[in-house]
């Protein structure tokens, strides 16, 4: 066998924290050479992303680091900052799992791509730009030629994901430090994009560390599995050996753990009593101080009164709005373009419904106006035509002012928890600002709502003091989700809520998602490229392609009797956590991904 292409041996990182420290990775070693994908899988926080982050030198100051990690026959522990800035880009690469904060916002992303390409070769301006347009459209970005000028703040979250990837190949590097790939991606895109990373590893001989929660893409492109918890290794094996036969419990029950069209949905106990603002339960005659909706048609005073209204029951909510808690018809968004350019439409005369306790999945292909809708939905986008009314309430062309107490009644999760929550408040902090903004809590209370929603969405104990930075991705997700719950609200956006959790924390995440939701009634338009988790959630689902709804109905319409052509191809390119049965699905549906949807 020829030599490693990277080689970590007896590593150990920890980090000095004012608690004291914190030791992160412990005696971890594994190789990888070159032509081979090796899978790092493991919950969040169990050290993955830190041991391999430690092969680029992109550790913090406050980190310390025992053992070595060899690439190219050169201990990157002992690099100066000069030489890991050569290395970086050229010999090895990363993609990082969160795009958003990983482009920088001031330039575009042509200009990016453009700043690798020339910094490891003496590639000229022009050149430069020709090959970053052929590196985006190489990746499946649309029209590369025009959104290489865009900005990062242009582009939906898995396109930014596909520019960060475009990034991490421009120079082909024998070492790829893929961490959280597809994270972002639709299942369409992902397919590509692991189709891609597939060539790489051929064309160029590229080894590929592949840090993931996603056991169907570890199905689908792994050669050899390094499974971690607590910082440890504690099985590792060849893909085939791994989910056929798995030694190790953490092992089995992280396999248990994920999600596949067909799969059985969460049991839930029975509904429970009515729900107060912190999830108490409340006699129905007790009253509890809120600000009252205000209809768009009626005037609104100078100083709307704060009334007293009863809690009723969760599937009275509904009822009392004289129809569905959201209901979106003949939506249309469109952006202006620029220099003379005609506008663009991301939402085409959409319409759609969703009742009191039911779950309606948005699906389609990134870029397809999901996110979009949403964000009209909770009038963070002003849509151009169409109607936008909560539970019966009109909310299109209202003022901040109306539009406060109707946000009361509404909770979101945004995609990217990295630039969702605020740097210079702790995650206690983050989570009581719904509280504090509509008077809902103070004190004692407010204190122990938010640690019940921690330890409700699986964050350990003293989480509350600690800083988003501080933080892993799916903890930061998780932290996103129980600020969107605080104030137990009657319609629930998810942008992506679980998109970057790892299997088994997804599962329990799930299951809460579903229990909680039975127990206070409120209604949740879920936004997922992750079929399986829709198939596991939604009562309804809804599939957009190009801005406009292409098809609608039930889970087992879409997802198992689905009409649309475009529809069995999103369901087609769902992977598949059996390697075996995985490559027999990518060989079977060839033809139907030889298909152009212009996505």
């Amino acid at each position: 066998m020829s030599e490693p292409a990277l080689s970590i041996e007896s590593l150990s990182v920890t980090f000095a924290t004012d608690a004291g420290a914190v030791p992160a990775v412990r005696e971890v070693s594994y190789q990888v050479f070159p032509g081979e994908v090796l899978a790092v899988v493991g919950e969040s926080g169990s050290g993955k992303s830190v041991s391999s982050r430690t092969a680029i030198g992109l550790l913090p100051a406050s980190a310390r680091v025992d053992g070595s990690v060899m690439l190219g026959g050169k201990d990157v522990t002992a690099m100066s900052e000069r030489q890991l800035t050569a290395l970086r880009g050229g010999a090895v690469s990363m993609v990082f799992q969160e795009p958003g904060s990983a482009l920088d916002p001031l330039f575009t992303v042509g200009f990016q791509i453009m700043e690798v390409v020339r910094a490891h070769s003496d590639m000229k301006r022009k050149a430069a730009k020709a090959r970053a347009v052929e590196l985006l459209r190489l990746v499946g970005l649309p029209d590369p030629e025009h959104r290489v000028d865009f900005y990062p703040h242009q582009l939906s979250g898995g396109q930014k994901q596909r520019v960060m990837i475009a990034i991490a190949i421009a120079c082909e590097p024998k070492v790829i430090i893929a961490d959280e790939p597809t994270t972002a991606l639709d299942v369409t895109v992902q397919a590509e994009i692991l189709e891609l990373l597939r060539d790489l590893r051929t064309r160029l001989g590229s080894a590929i560390v592949l840090i993931t929660h996603n056991m169907g893409v570890v199905a689908d492109l792994a050669d050899r599995v390094v499974v971690m918890r607590e910082g440890r290794v504690v099985e590792t094996a060849t893909v085939d050996e791994l989910f056929a036969n798995p030694q190790h419990e953490y092992t089995r029950a992280l396999l248990a753990a994920v999600p596949h069209l067909g799969g059985s949905r969460p049991d839930l106990p029975p509904p429970a009593p009515p729900c107060g603002p912190f999830g108490e339960v409340l006699p129905s005659e007790e009253l509890v101080p809120s600000e009252e909706l205000v209809p768009a048609e009626e005037p609104v005073p100078s100083a709307t009164p704060v009334r007293a209204r009863t809690q009723e029951p969760p599937e009275s909510t509904a009822a009392a709005s004289a129809g569905p808690v959201l209901e979106v018809t003949d939506l249309i968004v469109e952006f202006p373009g620029a220099l003379g350019r005609p506008a663009f439409r991301a939402v085409d005369r959409v319409s759609l419904s969703i009742n009191s306790g039911e779950t309606l999945g948005l699906v389609g292909e990134s870029g397809s106006g999901k996110s979009t809708i949403g964000r009209c939905v909770a009038a963070l986008q002003r849509p151009s035509a169409g109607s936008v009314r909560i539970l019966g309430h009109e909310q299109v062309g209202l003022s901040e002012r109306r539009l406060r107490p109707m946000r009361r009644r509404l909770g979101f999760v945004f995609q990217d928890p990295a630039t969702s929550l605020n740097p210079r408040m702790t995650v206690g902090e983050c989570v009581a600002e719904p509280l504090i903004v509509h008077g809902a809590a103070k004190g004692e209370a407010l204190r122990s709502r938010v640690r019940t929603l921690l330890d409700d969405v699986q964050l350990p104990s003293g989480t509350e003091h600690r800083y988003p930075h501080e933080l892993s991705g799916g903890q930061r997700q998780r932290a996103s989700l129980a600020r969107a719950l605080v104030l137990n609200p009657d319609l629930l956006v998810a942008d992506e809520p679980t998109s970057a959790l790892d299997v088994s924390v997804q599962a329990t995440v799930l299951e809460l998602f579903a229990q909680l939701q039975q127990e206070c009634g409120w209604a949740c338009l879920f936004i997922s490229h992750d079929l399986a988790v829709v198939d596991q959630l939604a009562d309804r689902i809804a599939v957009l392609r190009n801005g406009a709804v292409v098809e609608q109905g039930t889970r087992d319409d879409i997802l198992r009797n689905a009409t649309q052509e475009y529809t069995q191809r999103l369901v087609a390119a769902v992977p598949v956590p059996d390697p075996v049965e995985q490559r027999r699905r990518r060989a079977a549906t060839a033809a139907l991904f030889a298909t152009d949807y212009g996505g």
